[in-house]
């Protein structure tokens, strides 16, 4: 890092909380279908450390891609490689029967700061999250005070308030705003949706993921923004953080776009308010702190 990010306090800290790194084979991604031929080639750190130099942040999350545990040592691996990769939110089955020794093969690992699983990808995404084995792992997990990522769609957002209420001992962090179902252009009704969400107070909230739930050619600024201003009033800057899910944001626009679109929400905050959504709160939610150079 710069002697000017060396300098800066870590509260003044700016991350990426949300991205991704991938060496590219089909049949480990089989959710980069034919409409992601973008997606379809490696992206690694060296790919994605330019775009955080022009915009000013200083670090990122890496979030898992793939359903596997090797995932989870590939991203600790490049984070040990790169200091500026200051945490990693891995994968692991929250339900299998021998979790308690998987998480304790992790537990010098101090860049693992949480876990997420394609839940938006299961058959039935509300039926996963009322899974008895699934409701041990979790309990296992936030014992060990490692946050749970929840991917999840808008219709499931009921389903993800009742999971979040049965999972109180330490924090969840919902991707992408719950991925509102933007062809319906009611942010109010969305808001309706998550605030049983939002009024729990181990619940935080990624702004990130947006451009990609909107039309990829025809998107506006002025059809996303309401979003992030109602996510603003109900969750406030202290639960809410800055992530450009890069690379799938390409699919939809650049990474100056997103970032574009992040700091037009801002403008209106305190310089405090402003702090925490741009890293503050990733910071303090995902314990960040001794990992940042």
């Amino acid at each position: 890092m710069s002697s000017r990010h060396l300098s800066n306090p870590a509260s003044a800290l700016r991350l990426d909380a949300h991205q991704h790194f991938w060496r590219y084979r089909a049949q480990e991604y089989p959710w980069i279908d034919d409409r992601h031929g973008l997606l379809r080639r490696d992206f690694q750190p060296q790919d994605l450390k330019p775009l955080l130099d022009a915009h000013g942040l200083d670090g990122c999350v890496a979030v898992q891609a793939r359903q596997c545990s090797d995932e989870t040592d590939a991203l600790l691996a490049l984070a040990d490689e790169y200091p500026w990769i200051v945490g990693v939110v891995g994968w692991v089955d929250l339900r299998a029967t021998d979790l308690e020794r998987q998480l304790e093969s992790w537990s010098q690992a101090r860049k693992l700061v949480g876990m997420r699983h394609l839940i938006q990808d299961e058959p039935s995404p509300s039926l996963f999250m009322q899974d008895p084995a699934l409701a041990r792992g979790m309990r296992l997990l936030q014992a060990r005070e490692l946050s749970y990522d929840l991917l999840i769609k808008d219709a499931d957002l009921p389903a993800a308030a009742e999971f979040c209420k049965r999972h109180d001992d330490h924090h969840i962090i919902l991707d992408h705003l719950g991925k509102p179902d933007l062809s319906q252009e009611n942010p109010l009704a969305w808001a309706d949706r998550i605030s049983p969400l939002a009024a729990l107070p181990h619940v935080s909230c990624k702004l990130s993921g947006l451009i990609t739930e909107a039309d990829w050619q025809q998107w506006r600024p002025v059809q996303l923004l309401p979003y992030f201003y109602l996510a603003l009033e109900l969750f406030g800057p202290q639960r809410l953080m800055f992530g450009s899910d890069w690379p799938v944001c390409q699919l939809a626009g650049s990474y100056g776009d997103v970032h574009h679109l992040f700091e037009s929400a801002l403008r209106e905050l305190s310089a405090d308010e402003q702090a925490a959504i741009r890293g503050g709160t990733a910071l303090r939610l995902y314990g960040l702190q001794g990992n940042c150079p």
